[in-house]
């Protein structure tokens, strides 16, 4: 068993628990750093793995300790490691913020996101939209409440299913926050540009850590697993209304 520091840059919404991964920092060619997707051997993670000892939820920009049990890479989800949550908890060492977490980003923007998204030879990226627009969407009466983006990357590459009607599920746990916020306990339906995103953030520049789901009627659907703000925001987790 391995401990490793990993770079935690998407913490997501499952149906039935959560998903997380980020960079190691060990070194690779396309991404410029390794991802690790960490994983039960058994069942899906849950909130509770993924707190340190006091309680708190990692967060993405949390450079987090993890005991590392093995490698089980199965295509295209070959990022996939088996951890140990029991014996060893996630220790948050340090955390990247500030002018660090802005220089990070465009550093290590993913060389060929092709390779994910339509080739499905891997399963995460880090991109950078050239432009995009997000749909909150919360029906009071039944609660149900959806995130979705339409983009297109720089570059022109559009993946797939980025421009259907809804666009593509956005599963970061604060962003969607930050959406249900938004609507309030009234519901509705707010849609917002790039430009009227960036103005609401005072955001200089936005990032996405993208991904593939896991198989679902036979196909891997692309998915927004985080939405890194720069300068960076802050949105209030409640699990129970994602």
């Amino acid at each position: 068993m391995a401990t490793e520091e990993v770079l935690i840059l998407a913490v997501t919404k499952m149906l039935s628990g959560i998903c997380t991964a980020g960079f190691s920092c060990k070194r690779a060619p396309t991404t410029g750093l390794c991802w690790i997707r960490p994983v039960r051997e058994f069942d899906t993670l849950l909130p509770g793995d993924m707190c340190d000892d006091d309680g708190h939820l990692i967060r993405c920009g949390d450079v987090v300790e993890l005991a590392l049990v093995r490698p089980r890479p199965e295509t295209p989800h070959t990022e996939d490691w088996i951890a140990d949550f029991v014996r060893h908890r996630p220790r948050v060492v340090r955390r990247l913020q500030g002018q660090k977490r802005a220089e990070f980003f465009p550093k290590y923007l993913d060389g060929a996101p092709e390779e994910v998204l339509v080739e499905h030879r891997r399963s995460l990226c880090l991109v950078q939209p050239a432009d995009m627009w997000v749909r909150f969407s919360l029906d009071a009466r039944t609660g149900r409440y959806e995130a979705h983006m339409e983009l297109t990357l720089l570059g022109g590459m559009e993946p797939p299913g980025a421009r259907s009607r809804y666009g593509l599920s956005i599963t970061d746990l604060k962003f969607r926050a930050l959406g249900r916020a938004w609507l309030g306990a009234q519901g509705g339906v707010l849609e917002l540009g790039r430009d009227e995103l960036a103005e609401r953030l005072e955001a200089e520049a936005f990032y996405l850590t993208m991904g593939l789901s896991r198989s679902w009627q036979g196909e891997y659907w692309p998915l927004v697993h985080a939405v890194h703000v720069v300068p960076d925001y802050a949105a209030d987790i409640q699990l129970n209304c994602l």
